[in-house]
């Protein structure tokens, strides 16, 4: 991208010096003769560094006519670098104009090597905020597109990251493929598959979702594959699966690290022939059903320790998805708080409040160990308990006032079994913010309750009863 500097000034041996100066260096310059000329290139663009006298007419000292020029060019373009060439006379014009954002002045007779270099930071500095003004505009065309051609279920991003999540996601959507999506807890593995379905030949059909983390071991089998009354003490009736129940469509395993060792060989069969029975039957039943799964655990760590089949893993992972946590994707975090303020304040039928700047900086500096859930809670919360018109940060209940979190809490995903030192310690702060009530810190890490018993029992964390007074 080449850009100009633009010279405006009224005694033409200074117009010639500053031309000759600029392309001695190799800057491309140029020259208008009028006002309204200086406005018509700018509109034009092109126009790197706008370099301005202060005054055009005989006689004329005030810098009055520099300061409406300035003025009409600010704005027509209010990010345009300008430079000042001032006399005395007008220096303390220039500088006020200075404090209303014009880059710098210059007196004459000027500095010919500070000129150039100012010159050329300026330029360089206008070239990358048009460059990145143009990839911005080409990012957010790009994702308008993608909404009008997809469903996009009311997903809410701006960050690079989750955009070449959910491009993939829509590129495997049209497969029968199955989808594995890793990605710590709450941080949104839920909505990738509902858009995986909802852009499917299969949107129509079933969406059954299922979270194992929260079933029982010994339901397990008939909860997936069904059960036939009498098959366990106290079913009467027929108990369908949810095999059956997504025939045709789509099934959503949550938590699939839960499957225990014999129901891992089950689901297996399934995947491989499409068979399964139901519990209490030896007939053979078929189903023809996508399934996605999610996780949030280290399957190949738990593949080495003997926890989960590798041939299992493979059959899941044909394709598979990684969320990342949402503290490295920090573009997201104000554009789904506001989100959730809006969702929030339609369910109890008053308009959305606003985040105050103390409130933004809050959330922007929080660690978020609980991901995008965590957020949609303490949006709630805020919205719930604080005032009416604007959220600050004491109504979103921050621990610790929100100070920054560590570089390794943000690096490393909560749910994530590969640095049990960091989650022993989020889990343990959490409780510890939770007063020892773990359904009230599993909400906050965005678990189930029994997903967190798990991972306190996995880490050997164990909870200190308090006496009573």
């Amino acid at each position: 991208m080449q850009l100009s500097v633009l010279i405006f000034e009224d005694q033409q041996a200074v117009v010639d010096a500053l031309q000759v100066l600029f392309e001695v260096h190799r800057i491309p310059v140029m020259a208008a003769e009028t006002q309204d000329e200086v406005l018509l290139k700018v509109a034009a663009g092109g126009v790197g560094v706008f370099i301005q006298d202060m005054n055009f007419s005989p006689h004329e000292t005030s810098g009055r006519e520099g300061v409406e020029l300035f003025r009409r060019v600010r704005q027509a373009d209010a990010e345009l670098p300008i430079l000042l060439i001032t006399a005395w006379a007008s220096l303390e014009t220039a500088v006020q104009l200075v404090k209303e954002g014009a880059s710098d002045y210059l007196e004459k007779p000027w500095d010919d090597d500070r000129l150039v270099t100012a010159v050329r930071n300026l330029l360089e500095m206008r070239r990358l905020k048009l460059e990145n003004r143009q990839l911005h505009e080409g990012r957010r065309l790009e994702r308008a597109a993608l909404a009008e051609r997809h469903d996009l279920c009311d997903l809410v991003y701006e960050s690079d990251l989750m955009h070449r999540v959910l491009t993939v996601a829509l590129n495997v959507a049209d497969s029968v493929a199955p989808v594995l999506i890793s990605g710590p807890s709450g941080s949104g593995k839920e909505k990738i598959a509902e858009i995986i379905r909802a852009n499917s030949p299969r949107r129509e059909r079933p969406f059954v979702r299922v979270n194992l983390g929260a079933i029982p071991e010994n339901l397990m089998e008939s909860e997936l594959f069904g059960a036939e009354p009498g098959a366990y003490t106290g079913l009467r009736q027929l108990h369908v699966g949810r095999f059956e129940a997504a025939d045709k469509g789509t099934l959503f395993l949550d938590e699939v690290d839960s499957l225990s060792l014999a129901g891992q060989v089950k689901l297996l069969r399934v995947l491989q022939v499409g068979e399964y029975q139901r519990l209490g039957s030896s007939a053979t039943r078929t189903a023809d059903v996508r399934v996605l799964s999610a996780t949030n655990a280290d399957l190949k760590k738990a593949i080495g320790e003997g926890r989960f089949r590798e041939d299992l893993f493979y059959r899941l992972n044909v394709i598979e998805l990684n969320v990342p946590p949402l503290a490295q994707r920090p573009e997201d975090i104000l554009p789904l708080a506001r989100h959730f303020l809006q969702r929030a304040a339609r369910e109890r039928g008053a308009p959305p409040p606003d985040l105050s700047a103390q409130a933004e900086q809050a959330l922007r500096a929080h660690g978020w160990p609980g991901n995008v859930r965590e957020l949609e809670n303490r949006i709630r919360r805020a919205v719930l308990v604080g005032a009416k018109e604007q959220v600050g940060p004491d109504e979103l209940d921050l621990p610790g006032g929100a100070a920054p979190a560590s570089a390794a809490a943000r690096a490393v995903p909560e749910g994530s079994v590969g640095d049990e030192a960091t989650e022993r310690r989020l889990i343990e702060e959490a409780l510890l913010r939770a007063d020892g009530m773990v359904s009230r810190a599993a909400e906050e890490l965005g678990l189930s309750r029994q997903a967190l018993y798990r991972k306190m029992s996995r880490l050997g964390i164990v909870l200190e009863r308090r006496p009573r007074a």
